[in-house]
Formats: structure tokens, sequence, C-alpha cells
């Protein structure tokens, strides 16, 4: 057992005090903010005005100011001109282009409208969506008297449908609306935390083992320790490794974040409200923001992370093992490797084709059985979780996966003992079944 922890505090501080490693734990956090600061300046500075001029020779919009109006980020205004002559001028009288209201029929019967945009640049997104929406929201006004309706008529016309789901089974009378947005967020992230570690991590394992077999370091070490142990020592500090990893980033990321958003509050405030003008309705309800808040804290936390350790660490020591294996068996062909770690890597792959249509339906038949099959259960069931599952599913699931996960580590530690001292020949198929059954 001594010579097992050896092992694992070999293969962690041997990782942990590499460059990469402390560049990457370090780099990575202060990146994403980077990326994120940059995404603010780059959406502020998207938001500037447009000065446009308005032409309606037939003023079917019967628009009588001659002075300015501003729709979100386009600010009109009506120059007294032909199109022709505007058209020539356009730049010199300050203008970024011309929205030309051809003459047509508008009755409460159109349905199509036609406007002309003229300028010597391209149409950005947010301004075509303005002069839709601006000139959308006109039209609208006008219909509404030709049929003589009222605003209050209107508003009373429209009915917003809030479905509420209520859960027989709990004591509770009823469940937020958000709790189902909530919990497709949080599943999702789960999905593709356990899926780039195990890609990530036990690629890393298989590498280092492929690493050592090349440079013959394995032929000491075999001297002193069990292939076994050594094989289990790589797993588990690897993955040690990326623990740490990920827990300096949940701990450095927020504070980072949150230091960001204190310093650049006044820019994101001033994002927020020309976001909020450049649309129709308001972003960012705040109603809606609390109950979001109120509902994220209802979830029960403790129980979502244990699962998620579980089926984390299970699911690692499954596909680790195996990763492993494939280093040991394989020589100094690197393009071998790689086509066998294809092979173990298509369950992840369907699995995260799985888990993002279970994520929509979590109480399909798919999700119920992917997430009892082993090698798709590590990212299946913790996107099911956080949607509250039986739990005797969950409990028959994470048996399969553990007892999955110590039988395919005990036959690529039989692999690996063998594999790790055989050189200059490829394995086979039949080669893995020798090796998996050989006697001592």
């Amino acid at each position: 057992m001594s010579k097992l922890w050896l092992i694992i505090g070999r293969e962690y501080l041997s990782r942990v005090k590499k460059k990469t490693f402390i560049l990457t734990t370090i780099f990575a956090p202060i990146g994403f903010v980077i990326s994120w600061v940059a995404l603010i300046f780059i959406m502020s500075s998207g938001q500037d005005t447009q000065k446009v001029a308005l032409l309606d020779p037939s003023n079917i919009l019967e628009i009588k100011e001659k002075g300015k109006l501003r729709d979100g980020l386009v600010m009109y205004k009506y120059p007294q001109k032909k199109l022709e002559i505007l058209k020539e001028s356009f730049e010199k009288d300050g203008y970024k282009g011309i929205v030309f209201v051809p003459e047509q029929s508008l009755d409460s019967m159109t349905t199509n409208f036609k406007v002309e945009y003229y300028s010597n640049e391209s149409l950005g997104i947010n301004v075509e969506k303005n002069i839709k929406e601006g000139i959308e929201q006109r039209i609208k006004k006008l219909k509404m008297r030709q049929l003589e309706v009222d605003e209050l008529t209107l508003k009373r016309l429209k009915t917003d449908i809030n479905v509420i789901p209520t859960n027989m089974k709990s004591s509770d009378e009823e469940v937020s609306i958000y709790r189902a947005r909530i919990a497709t967020v949080l599943g999702g992230i789960m999905m593709i935390l356990i899926y780039s570690v195990i890609f990530i991590y036990g690629n890393m394992v298989m590498r280092s083992v492929m690493e050592e077999k090349t440079n013959r370091i394995v032929e000491v070490l075999i001297s002193s320790v069990k292939p076994f142990q050594l094989m289990l020592g790589k797993i588990i500090g690897v993955g040690a490794v990326g623990l740490t990893q990920f827990a300096i980033w949940a701990i450095t990321l927020p504070l980072l974040y949150l230091g960001v958003g204190l310093l650049f509050a006044g820019k994101l405030q001033e994002l927020q409200e020309s976001m909020t003008t450049s649309t129709a309705s308001p972003v960012g309800d705040t109603t809606e923001i609390m109950a979001i808040w109120q509902e994220l804290q209802n979830f029960d936390y403790a129980y979502i992370i244990v699962v998620f350790l579980v089926f984390f660490l299970a699911g690692y020591l499954l596909y680790a093992s195996l990763f492993a294996a494939v280093g040991a068996a394989m020589g100094d062909d690197w393009g071998e490797g790689q086509s066998l770690m294809l092979v173990i890597s298509v369950p992840i792959i369907i699995a995260l084709y799985i888990g993002s249509a279970v994520v929509q339906n979590p109480t399909s038949s798919l999700g119920v059985w992917a997430s009892m099959f082993p090698f798709f259960a590590p990212v299946v069931m913790p996107v099911r979780v956080v949607f509250d599952p039986p739990i005797y599913q969950v409990v028959i699931s994470s048996v399969i996966l553990v007892l999955t996960g110590i039988f395919f580590t005990w036959v690529s530690g039989r692999i690996y003992r063998i594999g790790i001292l055989m050189y200059g020949k490829k394995t086979t198929v039949k080669d893995f079944m020798k090796w998996m059954f050989r006697k001592d």
C-alpha cells in the first residue's frame, strides 16, 4: 500500500510542478476573464447610434415630425430631398444610410411591407433589426386606427399562458416554472465537464504510460512494484491533478469575475441600458430574475454534488483504466494508439449525444436505460439527477457503474502487466484475450 501512495505522489507532484500545469492553471482563468472583458467592450462598441435619413414621399407611415426620432440604435431624420439627390449627398449630410418607403398599399389586410435601404456600407444585423421593429410598431398603430382598435383592447386580447408544474409525489404544492430551465443548464454543465475530464485526463494517462514504455523507464519501476499498482497509481495521480486544477479554478474564477463586474460596473450598466432600448421589450425583468434566484436556492446541492462526484470518479476510473491498457499495449507507434483510443472514445461521444437529448426529456426511456448502461452512465446520469429521478434508479446506476469500473480496472490491469513490457510487436485482439485470461 505504501508503494501505491509513492506512485500516486510521484505522478501527482511530477505534473503539478510542471510549467505547463502552473501556466495553464494560472492563465486559463485570466484568459476567460480577458475574453469576457473583450466581449463587454466589443458589444458596447457595437451599440453606436446610427443616424439615418427616412424618406416617405407618399406619407404612408404618416410621420409628421421633421426633427429626430430614435428607434433603438437608429436615429431618424426627415430631409426634404428627393431620393436620387439624397443618394449623392447623404454622407456629406452626416447620414449612414437612407431608409426609403416606396409607394404601396397599407390596409388592415396587408401582411408584407417593403422598405429599401441605401448605403455605401453593409447593413448590420442590429441596425436592420431596429429599422424593422421601429417601422413595424408604426404600421401596427396605423392598422389599429384603421380597425378602430385601441391599445387597451389589444392588450385584453393577449393572454400569457403560465404552465405551473405540480409534482404529486412531492410535499410541495407546486414547482416553479423556472426549475426545468435551471435544471437544463446545470445538467448540461455537468455533462460537458465529465465528458471533457474523461477525454483530457484519460488521454493524459495513456500518453504517460506510452512515454514510460518507450523510454524504458517502466523496466526499472516494474522491478520494485507490481504492474497493477503502477497502473492504479497513475490513474489516481493524474485524476488528483485534474481535481486540483478544477478546485483552483472553482475558487479563482468567481473571484475574478466578481472583480471584473465591480471594475466595469458602469460599462455593464450602459450596455444593459442600450440593449434595453434596442429591443421592443425590456431585457432582464427584475421579477423574473428574482424568481430564478429564488429557484436556484431550492435545489438540493449536497445531493447533486455527491451524485456528481460518484459518477465523476467512477466514470474516470472506468475510462482511465481502458486508456492505460491501450497505452501499455501499444509500442512507439502513436498512430496505432490513436486508432485504439478512437474505439474507447466512441461510447463517450454517443453518451454526449444521448445526454443532449436527455436534457430535453429527462424521463424518456432512452434517458432511463442509457443512465443504467455503465459506459453511458457517467455522462447521462448527472444530467438526469437535477431533474429528481427516482433514488432507486440513481443507486442501481451507481452500483452498476462502480462494479463495471472495478471489473475493467482488473481486466486492464491484466493487459497492462504484460503489455507494458512488450516491445517491437503490434498487438492484436487475440493477444488482448490471451493477456486477460492468462494464469499468474
